[in-house]
């Protein structure tokens, strides 16, 4: 087992404490990480998001900020805000706490659209414009943003422009009993929080992202993540199909799920298996509803 791969699996083992029993949306969020993507988790309160966030950081040892999305935010409160000082008698900038490696959006959907928008520059090109001057966010940048349902009161959907910027979304779900079980008579997951211990930093995790670019996708497995854009846009009636960000993300997080499990070479499998948090969020039908991504599976075969 090569350094690294031991790295990543000590760092899915720590997680895997915490967060008890999805092991799999974990597997999924890491993979999301290593490619260079932001993530959204979408569910109720209460089943351990905001958790997922804070022990993700604690793990990678980054830098972390937590931004509480409310209605009254407004962009500055992101990004940050010019202030006069007096004695200079000029503008010193105050940055706002999306300048730090992981940002946790809270409730993104709790904001007004404007406020929404500041993450737009920020998550496409790692970098915010604030009067007039362009800034750049510190490497690695990973948004992780969390959304309680739409049916809930006080929510404002995301627009398409913005889901489009999230490479994965996934959804925890309540926990089997036999895993309820386990929270209730465990540690407080506060405590298990403060007990972290970082398994990789900086350096490791941006040399990790770029083993993941280096795993190789044979042109047939290229053929496959085409056909998979091709249907979804041409054949399946839908409002809008795959956009070409979606299908190069598609292809570094099939990469990044070949590097967690331990292989040098992506295969179809490895596209199935990212291809619904990939794909979940971005085809909707005619009226608006989400379509199931088994159709898309289903309709284009595996060379």
């Amino acid at each position: 087992m090569s350094a690294p791969t031991a790295a990543l699996d000590a760092l899915l083992a720590q997680l895997g404490r915490v967060i008890v029993g999805k092991d799999r949306q974990i597997r999924l969020c890491v993979a999301c990480l290593l490619a260079r993507g932001h993530l959204l988790i979408e569910d109720v309160p209460g089943v351990g998001k905001t958790t997922l966030a804070h022990a993700l950081a604690a793990g990678l040892g980054l830098s972390f900020q937590r931004i509480q999305f409310t209605s009254d935010l407004l962009p500055a409160d992101v990004l940050g805000v010019s202030i006069y000082e007096r004695e200079t008698g000029g503008f010193r900038f105050q940055a706002g706490p999306i300048f730090a490696q992981v940002v946790l959006a809270d409730e993104i959907n709790r904001a007004s659209p404007k406020a929404q928008s500041a993450l737009l520059e920020a998550m496409e090109e790692q970098q915010v414009t604030v009067d007039g001057r362009t800034m750049r966010l510190p490497e690695p940048f990973f948004v992780i943003a969390t959304q309680n349902p739409q049916e809930q009161a006080g929510t404002f959907e995301l627009p398409e422009s913005q889901l489009d910027r999230f490479l994965m979304r996934i959804a925890l779900g309540y926990p089997s009993a036999a895993e309820e079980r386990a929270l209730l008579a465990g540690v407080d997951r506060r405590r298990l929080l403060a007990k972290l211990t970082a398994t990789l930093d900086a350096d490791s995790l941006a040399a990790l992202q770029m083993k993941v670019e280096r795993v190789h996708a044979a042109p047939a497995l290229v053929d496959y993540i085409q056909a998979l854009l091709a249907h979804s846009r041409e054949r399946m009636g839908l409002r809008r199909g795959l956009s070409p960000r979606a299908g190069i993300g598609l292809l570094r997080a099939a990469r990044a799920w070949a590097l967690l499990e331990g292989r040098d070479a992506v295969m179809p499998e490895h596209v199935q298996a990212v291809l619904g948090a990939i794909a979940g969020h971005r085809l909707r039908d005619a009226s608006g509803m989400e379509v199931p991504v088994s159709r898309l599976v289903e309709a284009v075969a595996i060379p």
